[in-house]
């Protein structure tokens, strides 16, 4: 793409437009997340508009500001612009200058007319746009399939000119529904899990389970860094470290090997749900996908569930192994989380696990053994770790 000479990004909200009365709320939320993102760029200033977020460039670079744009949740697509005062000649102009920095033969305008009081009607625009240009130019217009498309939005202070639109991440602004605590195991669909709650509006806190000495220190790391991975779209994450030893041998030596499984979800439920109460967060979710293990079958979920009161939410539900996969490789986790190092559910997996798991029996091993006080150390024992993207930066940079 030809280097362009843009002065201001053009957000335009998409989903938000539906929220009604809280649409204030939603656009708030979503400028707040943006200027997080863009911290580093001290000379951007902010122009919110109902239809849409205006961010004027003053000399920053558009390109790096464009990659980073592409992190936040909540918005339809934005463009690079040039703005424009409210006289057709200047549009013109500019228009007329995109087309011949394109190495195209055909082209197509595309007018968004936000301010109804502008004299000109949308296709009134489009034809004189496109008549400057083919009189000045050996292009043409293709209505169905043109190499370019110019897009002019006209506002109501000023008209933008663009010949781009990149598609947003979607969803809500990350924030706008309150907290959500992901738990976080290191494989493939937790974090995939953890980047679609916050896509939902949820901000979100990570629990991890550590066996250690069982597990390794290159296990914890790996859910550390991918807690850093998915902090771009928050700026930080904490992660709640439970050292969960003594509690999962002690469902190990007292429960039926195939009922393993089940009850050490039903207590890592316990300790997330006693947590999330402590800390105000209102929502459970995890990586849990029907049938796709022995404790992920209806019946094991619904059995482990019902030790929790927060709200549980499984955003993998009805998803494959290979949908998960491709999202997992497209927001940069999946390589991570392969990586050969192995949880504490991997490290102690049955050869037998039960599928269809009663909650009497579960009870009835709960009972021969004291797992509250186990659950007790537990909680007290959190220890948690504070992870940002910018962290990680700033350690690589000091390398050097």
């Amino acid at each position: 793409m030809p280097e362009m000479n843009y002065d201001h990004i053009v957000v335009r909200y998409g989903e938000l437009s539906t929220k009604g009365k809280n649409r204030k709320d939603f656009t708030r939320q979503l400028t707040s997340n943006i200027r997080k993102r863009l911290k580093d760029h001290e000379k951007l200033t902010y122009n919110t508009l109902h239809d849409g977020l205006f961010i004027k460039l003053n000399g920053e670079d558009y390109e790096t500001i464009r990659e980073k744009l592409k992190d936040v949740f909540g918005y339809s697509y934005f463009s690079g612009a040039i703005r424009v005062e409210k006289d057709i000649d200047k549009v013109k102009e500019v228009s007329l200058d995109l087309a011949r920095k394109h190495n195209i033969r055909t082209f197509k305008i595309a007018t968004k007319r936000h301010d109804k009081s502008f004299p000109l009607r949308s296709d009134d625009i489009n034809r004189a746009l496109a008549g400057n240009i083919l009189h000045n130019t050996d292009l043409t217009v293709d209505v169905h399939d043109p190499d370019l498309m110019i897009y002019v939005s006209v506002d109501k202070d000023f008209i933008y000119v663009m010949d781009e639109k990149i598609k947003g991440a979607g969803g809500y602004p990350t924030g706008i529904n309150g907290m959500a605590m992901v738990m976080m195991s290191g494989g493939i669909d937790s974090p995939v899990a953890a980047y679609l709650t916050m896509k939902r509006g949820l901000r979100i806190e990570c629990i991890h389970f550590a066996s250690q000495p069982y597990t390794s220190k290159q296990a914890l790391d790996k859910v550390l860094t991918l807690a850093e991975k998915l902090s771009v779209s928050q700026e930080e994450i904490n992660v709640h470290i439970i050292p969960f030893t003594d509690l999962q041998l002690a469902i190990y030596k007292t429960v039926d090997e195939p009922y393993c499984i089940t009850i050490m979800r039903r207590m890592m439920y316990r300790i997330a749900d006693r947590i999330c109460k402590e800390r105000k967060i209102r929502v459970i979710t995890n990586g849990e996908s029907i049938g796709q293990v022995a404790s992920q079958t209806p019946e094991s979920i619904s059995v482990i569930g019902k030790v929790a009161d927060t709200l549980i939410l499984r955003p993998l539900c009805m998803m494959d192994k290979l949908e998960i996969i491709d999202i997992a490789k497209r927001i940069d986790t999946y390589e991570t989380s392969i990586l050969p190092y192995e949880d504490c559910c991997t490290i102690f997996d049955p050869k037998n696990p039960v599928t269809k798991p009663r909650e009497d029996k579960c009870l009835y091993f709960e009972s021969l053994f004291d797992y509250e006080k186990l659950v007790d150390e537990c909680v007290a024992n959190d220890n948690i770790v504070n992870v940002s993207y910018r962290k990680a930066d700033e350690e690589d940079e000091s390398i050097f």
